[in-house]
């Protein structure tokens, strides 16, 4: 079957282009021209994905994203905006959005992002049952991690900072990850854009920062040493200095 996506842009022509394309593209969407119809068909239809436009009249995209969230709803959202400040992206993470593309886009990207976004969620493919091998004997529960005074339990997806538990996204939590296993080592931009969004979005992209920044904010504790350092030219390390 293919994946359906909920798409909901205010701009008739980027709508209907964006529709289009990504009829082709083999998604079966639905289009809506505004945030009531998109939550409307949320919660009649839900959708393997969501494409949400920002500045939509009465409900935007950031109350359609904060309300489904808020339900316990953990469709992967991508955020369409005109907007480029760092501060507008950060909105978008908070109200629990996984990935935006800024206006104008380029549709091969959005193709990119929504890839990406459906493999995080195992939703990538699909698997013909009746070839697959027989099953194995479940793997032994993993064990917490523990690296500059994180801990994280990968099971259970939650994680603290000392004593006091961190509220993380589902793309927050998996950066971490990455970092707390690889503590003491430096990773490089291509190589954290390949293990947490499955494609490299350039050296102009400034999605990885966006998300490091916020990362930092939940983390960091005042007094106490940042843990996340950046090493400008090459990438990101955790460590307790």
């Amino acid at each position: 079957m293919p994946q359906t996506v909920l798409l909901a842009e205010d701009d008739r022509a980027i709508r209907h282009a964006l529709e289009r394309a990504l009829t082709l593209e083999g998604y079966r969407v639905t289009a809506v021209a505004d945030g009531v119809e998109a939550l409307a068909q949320a919660h009649t239809s839900p959708p393997d994905v969501l494409v949400l436009d920002v500045m939509m009249p009465g409900i935007d995209g950031l109350q359609v994203c904060r309300v489904l969230r808020a339900e316990g709803d953990r469709t992967p959202i991508l955020m369409l905006t005109a907007l480029v400040e760092t501060q507008d992206r950060i909105a978008g993470l908070d109200a629990g959005a996984d990935d935006y593309v800024v206006k104008p886009f380029d549709v091969e990207e959005v193709f990119a992002r929504l890839r990406a976004l459906l493999r995080r969620t195992g939703q990538g493919e699909i698997v013909d049952v009746s070839k697959q091998a027989p099953s194995e004997p479940e793997p032994e529960p993993e064990r917490a991690l523990e690296a500059a005074g994180v801990r994280m339990d990968p099971q259970a997806r939650r994680a603290w900072r000392g004593g006091r538990e961190l509220e993380l996204t589902r793309t927050e939590f998996e950066l971490l990850e990455l970092l707390v296993r690889n503590a003491g080592i430096v990773l490089d931009h291509a190589t954290i854009y390949d293990r947490i969004w499955g494609y490299d979005f350039g050296p102009g992209s400034k999605n990885l920062a966006v998300y490091v920044g916020y990362l930092r904010r939940k983390l960091d504790e005042p007094g106490a040493p940042p843990l996340i350092h950046t090493v400008r030219g090459v990438g990101y390390v955790l460590r307790e200095d």
